[in-house]
């Protein structure tokens, strides 16, 4: 009996470590990314929360001055608004380019069956580009003196601007310096019209429909997942400009090109006041965050997935 029992016990124990092992394999295989997420995302982010609210100089002593960072910077730092404004202005600019233009992209070679791969490539590798190199491509191409797109303008007969110099053409340079790597958004774009079904054309064209309808009420509808995370990416992107202007126009001509986050990089690295720039991060973070839960808002209104079933209230179902 007793040796039953110990049996019956021995059998219990070892399913429940079966179970736990089960239970536990797959966080085991997630563990690199757990550790990497505790240790190098959410550990330096509420390290940057606790530094906001202090005087934080990089060397000397840390003084706790509570929400007197954020005070100054909303109400006596004028820098904090111009450059905040330089780069709302930025981001009205290149968000919309950014999404229409990789739309077209993606469009255009979802139709090409010549060499599709070689185009693909040829379009995305300027986005693996290093921010460096980018520069130092488009410092060329940008060069009053002798640079190539001036030397194209002058063959048509028009004396090129100075680019770079000019305080109302630096933004635009910027813009389109950082268009040149639309290629990630072009990819996502190009997959997600991959993934809709052709019957869905087959079926709109048997019945009549224009191309352009089959493009409002098919293409756009079902593309609406991709089109929306194309816009918070391109709108996180858009405000933490920081590479092309520090290294292109280091802010310059006059300020013109002088963005939020460079102004959050030179508290930090030109004045060494890590507190300061700390808080910058977490105005930036705030905003950004709005907009991304402000255009999730709006985007329900057309955004449907699949399997989704939207109810008389508004709200939805899967």
């Amino acid at each position: 009996m007793d040796m039953a029992y110990a049996g019956t016990k021995a059998g219990v124990a070892r399913r429940k470590r079966a179970t736990v092992g089960r239970h536990m394999a797959p966080y085991l295989f997630i563990s690199p990314w757990i550790l990497g997420f505790l240790f190098f995302t959410l550990g330096p982010l509420l390290f940057s929360l606790t530094m906001s609210f202090y005087d934080w100089p990089v060397v000397g002593e840390r003084t706790f001055v509570g929400l007197d960072n954020y005070r100054s910077m909303f109400t006596e730092d004028p820098q904090f608004w111009e450059s905040l404004w330089i780069t709302v202005k930025f981001a009205a600019i290149y968000v919309p380019f950014n999404i229409v233009m990789s739309f077209l992209l993606a469009l255009m070679l979802h139709h090409v069956t010549f060499a599709s791969g070689f185009f693909r490539t040829a379009f995305y590798l300027p986005s693996v580009i290093s921010g460096v190199a980018l520069v130092t491509i488009w410092s060329w191409i940008y060069s009053k003196e002798y640079g190539l797109l001036n030397f194209m303008l002058s063959l048509v007969g028009i004396n090129g601007p100075n680019w770079l110099g000019d305080p109302n053409l630096a933004i635009v340079a910027i813009i389109i310096a950082s268009l040149w790597g639309l290629g990630g958004t072009m990819l996502i774009l190009l997959t997600g019209l991959k993934a809709i079904p052709k019957e869905l054309y087959e079926a709109a064209t048997v019945s009549g429909v224009p191309g352009w309808a089959q493009m409002l009420f098919i293409t756009l509808p079902m593309l609406g997942p991709m089109l929306i995370f194309t816009f918070i990416t391109s709108i996180i992107s858009a405000f933490q400009q920081l590479t092309i202007a520090l290294l292109l126009t280091k802010g310059g001509p006059l300020g013109s090109t002088y963005f939020f986050a460079m102004y959050i990089y030179d508290n930090a690295f030109k004045y060494f006041d890590m507190g300061y720039a700390a808080a910058g991060s977490w105005v930036m973070f705030v905003i950004v965050l709005a907009l991304s839960l402000l255009v999730m808002r709006w985007s329900a209104a057309w955004v449907y997935y699949e399997g989704e079933i939207r109810q008389t209230d508004g709200e939805r179902n899967a």
